[in-house]
């Protein structure tokens, strides 16, 4: 089992200039990345960078669910003015 410090710590490593929050435990994340790298790409190219970071925990049965939130800092900006976030 993982803990969200744990996965958050896999995902800023592996994305590049990323800042995670994640919350829940045992083997089920919300997984929050706002990062640059994602300016341009597509909803689901952000899920591939961020499954690519904690792949090898999903294939362990250390995370079973995960729960996906991308944003580039300006949108995450914006959300958090609208209060969708």
């Amino acid at each position: 089992m993982m803990n969200p410090e744990q996965v958050q710590a896999l995902l800023e490593a592996g994305i590049e200039g990323a800042r995670a929050t994640v919350q829940g435990g045992g083997d089920r994340f919300e997984i929050l990345v706002v990062a640059e790298t994602f300016e341009g790409m597509s909803k689901v190219r952000r899920q591939q960078q961020v499954y690519a970071c904690i792949n090898e925990q999903i294939a362990s049965g250390n995370i079973h669910a995960v729960t996906i939130h991308t944003y580039t800092p300006a949108e995450w900006d914006k959300a958090q003015r609208m209060g969708i976030a």
